[in-house]
């Protein structure tokens, strides 16, 4: 049995509190990959919830238990976008005033889902890069102006309304062997697994993050929470520089492992479930579905939950996704090459390296001055990542002058 929190975490009375607000999503067999894998994978639907998160469960369960007081003066929030529709949507059901602190690279989409689910109680603050950057204004306004502050992630009542997934989980499905859990801060994470694990100490737990975004990771390592200095922010549901100090110990407790997954492989997933099972997830919604590659040897013969935790992805963003998955695939290159100054060269270049299934995505030529072109930079994609090789043998036969830009993180971003 895990040791026992010396915070109180109830889930189940939770579930009673907030079942008439929330959905409960359905958890659904996928033949597909339960054949791949050689077990029984369950989805639990999170992405199918009121706001497309599982987010509305924590927020609705602490701002329900506020005073008659409190809720007159108003509440606040700091999130990346999920947590912020989750808790406008409380602010309408309670008919209490919220201020909400988001990222300014926050997608489009859930900016305007929040407004639409707040229905003006919410007011929408845009500020700084990351969510760390934002939470310290949304701590000073609250502090400033007397409100309650509805953290992400880091409370209790947080915790147990997020822990609610792991009670409708366990009611669907008690044989559950292998939970698979994403995390960001750590309040999904703590709250099933706390329950899981009370409930089963059998039942295996594993979290996943996004590789660019490590934080509770480190803090397992490190023995305590640890502040990242920087982050990958593409998986943005997930991307926390700082894993909190209440869901870290009982993470440390419950958590049988701790996975890091490529953001290209995230993105990799995202097309999948969409392209093979019809399913819109965002991109810490996919995590762990892009996990079970990571994991084949903990699941195989087992029964096998994976939390899509959220389905709120700008349609705007499928380009960049679709592109960082042909990069990790190694089904996308990009060269800087210098062409020889004479007729015909970008012809021989696409007769004689160039193979039957390539094609060139992006040819500009990089300006030297106003006058005068240098090299081109040239985007190439191949069918088969085996065909790489022999682009590169092409080349060299045929004495082109190039630079691999893919593995050159600075030239990477300068140019791509």
């Amino acid at each position: 049995m895990i040791a026992e929190t010396t915070i109180l975490i109830d889930s189940v009375s939770a579930l009673n509190r907030i079942k008439s607000v929330i959905k409960k999503t359905p958890l659904i067999y996928n033949q597909r990959l339960s054949e791949k894998y050689e077990c029984e994978i369950y989805f639990k639907r999170e992405d199918l919830q009121i706001v497309r998160s599982y987010k509305l469960r924590g927020a609705y369960n602490m701002i329900s238990q506020l005073s008659e007081t409190q809720l007159a003066k108003g509440v606040v929030c700091a999130s990346a976008g999920n947590h912020a529709q989750g808790f406008a949507y409380s602010c309408k059901k309670l008919s209490t005033r919220g201020v909400i602190f988001m990222p300014e690279f926050t997608p489009r989409q859930k900016i305007n889902q929040t407004q639409m689910f707040g229905n003006g109680t919410i007011e929408i603050v845009l500020v700084g890069e990351t969510f760390d950057d934002c939470l310290k204004d949304a701590l000073a306004y609250a502090d400033k102006n007397d409100m309650i502050f509805i953290p992400p992630f880091d409370n209790e009542r947080i915790i147990e309304g997020q822990g609610t997934v792991g009670v409708e989980i366990l009611e669907d499905l008690p044989e559950i062997d292998v939970l698979i859990v994403p995390v960001g801060g750590g309040g999904l994470a703590a709250g099933a697994g706390y329950f899981l694990k009370r409930s089963n100490p059998s039942i295996t737990i594993i979290g996943v993050e996004p590789e660019g975004a490590p934080s509770m990771y480190e803090a397992l390592k490190a023995g305590k929470p640890v502040n990242l200095n920087k982050i990958n922010r593409f998986v943005d549901g997930a991307a926390v520089k700082r894993a909190g100090h209440l869901t870290f110990p009982i993470c440390k407790e419950v958590l049988d492992d701790m996975l890091l997954i490529p953001e290209g492989k995230v993105c990799t997933t995202i097309l999948k479930l969409y392209n093979e099972d019809a399913i819109v997830a965002e991109p810490a919604g996919a995590l762990t579905v892009a996990a079970l590659d990571f994991c084949t040897d903990k699941i195989k013969g087992k029964k096998v939950v994976c939390v899509l935790s959220g389905g709120n992805n700008d349609i705007e963003r499928m380009q960049e996704i679709k592109e960082l998955s042909l990069l990790y695939e190694g089904l996308k290159h990009y060269f800087i090459i210098r062409f020889p100054q004479r007729p015909g060269a970008l012809k021989r270049f696409v007769n004689n390296v160039l193979g039957p299934d390539d094609d060139i995505t992006r040819f500009e030529f990089i300006k030297k001055n106003q006058r005068e072109s240098g090299p081109a930079l040239v985007g190439i994609e191949l069918k088969s990542a085996k065909d790489y090789k022999f682009i590169l043998e092409r080349m060299n036969e045929n004495k082109f002058e190039y630079k691999e830009i893919n593995n050159n993180q600075t030239l990477f971003e300068y140019l791509v």
